[in-house]
């Protein structure tokens, strides 16, 4: 048969893989450690020299087959598998990046993002923050000593869409690295392959995973860039093809040192939860854009952030790039409205932190999630007292409109 689509090679590809006994989902494999009837085949197994496992802070059975299911999903060559998304960004980093070295990052970045990205610059790693929504900003920010560019393709919470085409050309023409987080809009909405992207973080606790049961998170090599002569990389890992290069290293040296080892239970989770991303996400980004129109003409509504509305100012890049305009939006309220009183009229909706779940989630921004930042940088994001984002569940819409009408009513 011809390639078969999203959610029916996703669905099949534990099975395809041969497990044992005719299952249909890899088996939570527990066991930390793996032995062989050779012992010299244990060596070569940590050599390199094999396939096989060798110690389960590296390597499970479980999570190889998670990891072969996302590279499946975002059309990447191998993925690593980590605890948390946070781990997943950090440990690459720490992988790929020098004392000396510079980075541009987009400048509305997730807050712990932000906060990681601080802290790399105490420790000798420049870092600026830039607008991406235009590809200009970025270029202006190039130093000689620029290794590589992070940015998101939907920004949390005032959904700012990066240009992510044509940065990546830039970062093709300059020999960089392009590091895009695909969590917002998931490889169903969009796959950073086709932007040019180096290496693709997801947070697999949210849509992928999408039941709020799990926390992980993974990078994907795309196989686009040419690690031959990045030199940030050990001989130790420089084995094979080229392309697979840097996430070996990712995985031998950055998840080895810091351990941030996904653990099997959580890898099952999100496995089985990842089956049924594209039905949910059509479900939740039909319900964001109709919440979203209807809240736009509100006269409690100072502002709404969303793709999907013909005034936000990115909405034709986002039309280009994405299948969807995806699932979250924020609102500020008018000044009138005490956004906590607003919020503990909501029903259907939960007071939360978390995105991708298949309920309705919404929070106080500046208060809680970007609290840290202090006033002046919320300012340079645009993030005022009286914003609240949402993370559109999967619910009937006529029940969450009917929520947010009585809330606001309130």
């Amino acid at each position: 048969m011809d390639t078969p689509g999203f959610t029916s090679s996703i669905l099949h590809s534990d099975r395809r893989s041969g497990i044992e006994h005719g299952s249909i989902h890899k088996p939570v494999h527990t066991a930390v450690t793996f032995t062989y009837d050779d012992a010299r085949d244990l060596a070569d197994v940590f050599q390199g020299k094999k396939a096989g496992y060798s110690y389960g802070r590296q390597v499970n059975p479980t999570v190889n087959a998670l990891q072969d299911k996302i590279s499946l999903m975002e059309g990447g060559v191998a993925t690593a598998a980590f605890a948390t998304g946070m781990a997943a960004i950090g440990t690459t980093l720490f992988t790929l990046l020098r004392q000396g070295d510079h980075m541009v990052s987009s400048a509305f970045l997730f807050g712990n993002t932000n906060s990681l990205f601080n802290s790399f610059t105490t420790h000798g790693i420049e870092v600026t923050f830039v607008d991406a929504t235009d590809v200009a900003e970025v270029d202006k920010a190039i130093q000689p000593n620029t290794r590589l560019v992070f940015v998101e393709t939907i920004a949390n919470p005032r959904t700012q869409v990066t240009d992510l085409a044509r940065i990546g050309e830039l970062c093709e023409q300059r020999g960089l690295i392009y590091f895009v987080d695909n969590t917002l809009t998931t490889p169903y909405l969009f796959q950073p392959r086709s932007a040019k992207a180096s290496l693709v973080i997801n947070s697999l606790t949210k849509y992928i995973g999408g039941h709020a049961n799990a926390l992980g998170g993974s990078v994907t090599e795309t196989g686009l860039y040419d690690w031959g002569n990045y030199p940030n990389l050990y001989d130790n890992y420089k084995k094979g093809d080229t392309s697979k290069w840097a996430i070996t290293q990712i995985k031998k040296k950055g998840l080895r040192d810091f351990g941030a080892s996904l653990g099997p239970e959580a890898a099952h989770h999100i496995s089985v939860g990842s089956d049924t991303l594209a039905l949910r996400l059509e479900r939740a980004c039909s319900n964001a854009m109709q919440l979203s129109e209807y809240l736009n003409g509100h006269p409690k509504v100072k502002k709404v952030y969303y793709p999907g509305l013909p005034d936000h100012p990115e909405h034709n890049l986002a039309a280009e790039l994405f299948r969807h305009y995806g699932a979250i939006f924020s609102i500020e309220l008018d000044d009138s409205i005490d956004c906590f009183d607003f919020l503990n009229r909501l029903d259907l909706v939960v007071s939360t932190s978390n995105l991708g779940d298949t309920r309705t989630l919404g929070i106080p921004v500046a208060h809680s999630i970007y609290y840290e930042m202090g006033p002046e940088r919320r300012a340079s994001m645009g993030i005022v007292d009286s914003l609240v984002r949402f993370s559109v569940g999967i619910e009937e819409t006529e029940d969450l409109l009917e929520d947010f009408k009585q809330a606001l009513a309130g």
